[in-house]
């Protein structure tokens, strides 16, 4: 195993995961990530299962790739966890050409994105 390269940048209640390269524009999935940020984790992969967007299945993934980050490498509890963070990243955009009439053409942009999932464990409110 030996000794960790550099410490985390993150606090020991958190924990990510972070999807590179989508095939979606950042504005349409950030739609999807402002619809989880700040719920509970099991309320934004409800969410997220019954959401008709496309890409909702990309970023229930990478949740739940969050939640299994968090529960495995970091010992934290999955019902006290929130979706901290969501946030969204350009990438490359790749160019593509449609020819137009009068010899004119067309540009096409096929935009990718990243995506960054931070969860947080939050103390359950002490119950009287």
């Amino acid at each position: 195993m030996g000794k960790r390269s550099r410490d985390r940048d993150l606090p020991n209640n958190e924990a990510k995961a972070v999807t590179r390269n989508i095939r979606v524009s950042p504005q349409k999935l950030n739609l999807v990530a402002q619809m989880i940020r700040g719920k509970k984790v099991a309320g934004a992969l409800a969410d997220l299962e019954f959401s008709r967007k496309r890409i909702a299945k990309d970023v229930r993934k990478c949740l739940e790739s969050a939640i299994a980050n968090a529960e495995n490498n970091h010992d934290l509890d999955v019902d006290d966890l929130i979706v901290a963070e969501a946030h969204v990243g350009k990438s490359l955009v790749m160019k593509r050409f449609s020819p137009r009439g009068r010899g004119r053409v067309g540009q096409i942009l096929k935009p990718f994105s990243h995506l960054t999932i931070i969860v947080r464990q939050v103390e359950a409110a002490a119950e009287a």
